[in-house]
């Protein structure tokens, strides 16, 4: 288990301090206080022409750990290339080409890549170069699948990776997290298990804290995506969450994210899929808005699932199995129920955890 301390966003000149504790017996604890940093005075010249990064599919939420925990998906996600380019003016950067989508701006300063991989060059303190960057959307835009986190993770890492890798995770969950600031909202549950891969526990937002849950190695889970065609856009569904809840809801959802985090953890399929679908508090709002979904979760169910919810803000369901066969069949299900129950057409992708996170793919030396 990893645990990082970072501070809100906040002008970037101060340094960093960090200290680690690798203590065997004891979890590797990372502690860093600092404002979004420039990491060193030298600037880094780059140790390659072009590189092409690659980073995941996020489920966030996880019924009840809204806002504070989410997941990546293998296989499924945005990729970034991004090269030095002497027409680009020094220190700046130029979206060349986005493909895949043709709902998002060129403008760096209104694309998340864009956002993401500037704030990485500030971090970076990259005067003396231009970038080109090119994005390549591998995922729909407001699925609940992490879309924007994917392009601004994919970013970063690029944009590290071609100067050396001189910044640490946290550091780009940071420059990460600018951009979903100003994109979706400031919140972490998708572009931290973006970055650091696996299951990712926001436990403090100011200052950000991040924990690293480990789902045991020797063990498989698999998600089962259903995506209808249908929009649920982030500022919609959140418009439809309670401004109050009663003690009894808090006290339940509190308990459910507790089992959620120990079944994680032990590798416990069946308490995993059980606290996922044990959401009162932000599910019950958000299913009705969803055509269909009410009865989705019922067919993955009784189809043999062992949890199902909705993934982010929707309109993409996710249910856990232990199988790619079983995995199939429930999708099916799925798939049915939407079409039977809410008129919609939808997808069904079957895929596991993803426990890497965003990384290099290609690169061409200089």
């Amino acid at each position: 288990m990893a645990i990082c301390f970072l501070s809100p966003l906040k002008p970037i000149t101060p340094t960093t301090s960090l200290t680690t504790n690798l203590n065997p017996k004891k979890p590797n604890i990372l502690r860093c206080n600092f404002s979004l940093p420039i990491i060193t005075t030298t600037e880094p010249e780059p140790v390659f022409t072009s590189v092409r990064s690659f980073a995941p599919a996020t489920v966030a939420n996880l019924g009840p750990g809204f806002d504070f925990l989410g997941c990546a998906v293998d296989g499924l996600g945005d990729f970034v290339s991004l090269r030095v380019d002497p027409s680009v003016h020094p220190g700046e950067l130029s979206i060349s080409d986005i493909s895949g989508t043709k709902n998002l701006s060129k403008n760096p300063l209104n694309n998340c890549a864009g956002i993401a991989a500037i704030a990485t060059m500030k971090m970076l303190n990259i005067r003396s170069v231009g970038l080109s960057l090119s994005l390549e959307k591998g995922l729909p835009l407001g699925s609940g699948l992490g879309s924007s986190a994917a392009s601004a993770a994919a970013a970063a890492v690029a944009v590290n990776e071609l100067f050396g890798k001189k910044l640490e995770v946290k550091d780009l969950v940071l420059a990460g997290l600018e951009s979903e600031a100003k994109v979706s909202g400031y919140h972490a549950d998708n572009i931290a298990p973006a970055i650091m891969g696996g299951f990712v526990l926001i436990r403090s937002y100011d200052p950000l804290e991040l924990m690293s849950l480990q789902f045991p190695v020797e063990k498989d889970l698999i998600f089962v995506l259903v995506s209808p065609d249908f929009e649920a856009p982030t500022k919609k569904m959140r418009a439809a969450l309670p401004a109050e809840i009663g003690m009894s809801h808090h006290v339940w959802n509190c308990s459910q994210a507790g089992a959620l985090v120990a079944s994680v953890l032990q590798g416990d399929l069946v308490g995993l899929g059980k606290a996922l679908s044990s959401d009162k508090i932000v599910e019950p709002k958000r299913a009705p808005l969803i055509p269909g979904m009410v009865g989705v979760k019922k067919a993955a169910l009784e189809a043999g699932a062992f949890g199902c919810t909705i993934s982010g803000a929707g309109p993409t369901a996710v249910a856990v199995v232990g199988s790619e066969d079983r995995g199939m069949e429930v999708g099916e299900r799925m798939v049915e129920a939407f079409w039977k129950e809410g008129n919609l057409k939808a997808v069904a992708m079957v895929k596991r955890l993803d426990r890497v996170g965003a990384r290099l793919v290609g690169s061409v030396p200089r």
